[in-house]
């Protein structure tokens, strides 16, 4: 199965990628991960445009074939990248559930932004402001919302992976 994880910087993405990873025993792609492996090869500079999400695709789409469950995270802001990972499903003949994760306290939001630190060595994060002036269209198909305001990632991990084993029924 594909399960595609997106949503604003700072929102819990990567934290719940990560967590419901080790539960399943799937693959993490993570597109910071590759865009900035990307950017250190002198290839390309921030922002790389699409380039990390088709080398995304394409590693899901190889690790699928292998029979292994794929969680693809990345801010996956406009509804081409959303419709690109459901046709690396339909490729490979897997299912896919897309997961949006929000944070809905709109200050807690902002204290995750402006007090994480970096976990990819080199990797800009943006500020509050860039946040708020980033292009991400909404959804428009059922897709699986988790709202990590107000919760640890624990539970937060607990009520994706209830949802996602549901909608897998």
């Amino acid at each position: 199965m594909l399960i595609v994880i997106g949503g604003l910087p700072g929102t819990g993405k990567t934290t719940l990628a990560r967590l419901l990873a080790a539960r399943l025993g799937a693959v993490h792609l993570r597109i910071d991960t590759i865009e900035q492996a990307i950017v250190r090869s002198g290839l390309a500079r921030h922002p790389v445009g699409p380039v990390g999400y088709v080398v995304g695709y394409a590693l899901a789409e190889e690790h699928l074939r292998q029979g292994l469950t794929v969680i693809a995270e990345s801010v996956n802001p406009l509804a081409v990248t959303r419709d690109a990972w459901r046709n690396t499903a339909v490729r490979t003949g897997v299912s896919a559930v897309e997961v949006e994760v929000v944070c809905s306290d709109r200050a807690e939001h902002r204290r995750r932004v402006t007090s994480r630190s970096v976990d990819i060595p080199d990797l800009p994060l943006p500020d509050w402001q860039q946040v708020l002036d980033r292009e991400y269209e909404p959804w428009d198909r059922d897709h699986i919302v988790v709202d990590t305001a107000g919760q640890g990632p624990e539970e937060s991990v607990a009520s994706l992976l209830a949802a996602v084993v549901d909608g897998r029924c």
